[in-house]
């Protein structure tokens, strides 16, 4: 008897020490819900969700590496050990249900704390966290601020970024101690290290500025720094904007050219993004559409010899399968429709593989799904006698 092939997307992967059980991962997304830095019980109904939904690897949204670099002001933080139990919680709840947790390690740069989504996703005036007394600040390359809504930020010093990186490298080793299973650096949507890449951003005349070489030296040594710290068994990804939309900015070529030596650094995974340096980078910009930066994971996968993830209005199973089986990306990334519907990759399943059990769900509710269904279709037909 021939056994039915598995569809690409819910084949499983595997990563240094660490197999996917399908191809299926929870992208970041913000929630806002942190109490300084510390993961609270939404975090874990957010994330758990998932894992009960049946991706193989859940991330956590931007975790930052140091106070001052949050994209708001409840985002989950990093820059403790006490930070570690809170976020070893995720990483157990998805252990004991058949998942992977990572997390997105990132420092904001210029574009640190902004408004949830939800109050308008407006940068917070200076007098607004002074008022708040909170202890902030926004640094980047250049003193150039992300749009005239920004504070103009300061321009990091060597000694500055060299205190950066040892975040990077502290940060990574607390992942680790909290049972993270993938480590994501966060290089895209114009924050620090995407700040540096831009020579729209980047007006330096020392070793980080200038030549596309020197404007990539940050994003290489945080990714040599972190690899160097994180277990050789676990894998390191990077999301960049593979293209950050302003004209005259960091291009595609760039990004083949950047992955090629992440690889080089031992960076497993480059997860394509785009847009975000600034306001310039809006839609007219970076062209929205389904799985719009297919392309991008694409070219990167073809041309640097990397694995890659692609994101972006990727909303059924067939697109998604599609983009694994044609060897457009090694993994896809899906975020607000895994909101829509938690239960997206057990759905995926069923639709992919024809099957009606339901054995992607878990035992404790599979089980429970798998008892009604008789009773269900014999309902339905007896809707269809009628």
């Amino acid at each position: 008897m021939t056994e039915t092939p598995v569809p690409p997307l819910l084949s499983p992967l595997t990563l240094r020490g660490r197999t996917l059980k399908n191809r299926i991962v929870i992208s970041p997304m913000c929630q806002h819900a942190g109490e300084d830095g510390f993961a609270t019980d939404w975090h874990l109904v957010h994330y758990g969700k998932f894992v009960l939904g049946g991706a193989a690897l859940v991330l956590t949204e931007s975790t930052a590496v140091a106070a001052d670099s949050r994209v708001g002001i409840a985002d989950l933080g990093i820059w403790s050990d006490a930070h570690i139990p809170g976020l070893k919680r995720l990483a157990d709840f998805a252990h004991a249900n058949g998942a992977l947790m990572g997390v997105q390690l990132a420092h904001s740069g210029r574009k640190a704390f902004s408004e949830p989504l939800w109050h308008g996703g407006r940068a917070l005036r200076p007098a607004d966290l002074d008022a708040q007394g909170i202890d902030w600040r926004r640094v980047a390359p250049s003193a150039i601020a992300a749009s005239e809504e920004w504070s103009i930020p300061q321009a990091l010093t060597i000694e500055q970024i060299d205190a950066i990186r040892r975040q990077h490298v502290a940060a990574a080793r607390r992942a680790d101690a909290a049972g993270m299973d993938v480590l994501e650096l966060h290089f895209g949507h114009g924050y620090l290290v995407a700040s540096f890449l831009s020579p729209k951003a980047n007006l330096r005349d020392d070793a980080y500025g200038g030549a596309r070489d020197n404007r990539m030296r940050l994003a290489i040594e945080i990714a040599r720094d972190v690899r160097a710290v994180w277990p050789a068994d676990k894998p390191l990804f990077v999301r960049l904007s593979c293209v950050d939309g302003a004209e005259g900015g960091w291009d595609l070529e760039d990004t083949v050219d950047l992955a090629r030596r992440l690889k080089a650094e031992g960076v497993d995974v480059i997860d394509c993004s785009s847009g975000g340096l600034s306001e310039e980078t809006r839609r007219s910009n970076v062209p929205r559409g389904f799985g719009f930066q297919v392309p991008f994971a694409e070219r990167v996968r073809a041309q640097a010899g990397v694995p890659t993830q692609a994101v972006g209005i990727i909303t059924t199973p067939e697109q998604a399968n599609a983009i694994i089986a044609g060897g457009k990306a090694d993994l896809v990334a899906i975020g607000r429709e895994a909101l829509r519907n938690p239960y997206w990759p057990a759905e995926a399943w069923r639709r992919l593989t024809g099957a009606e059990g339901f054995d992607a769900w878990h035992e404790r509710h599979g089980a429970w799904l798998s008892k009604r269904e008789p009773v269900l279709r014999q309902l339905r037909a007896e809707e269809d006698r009628q």
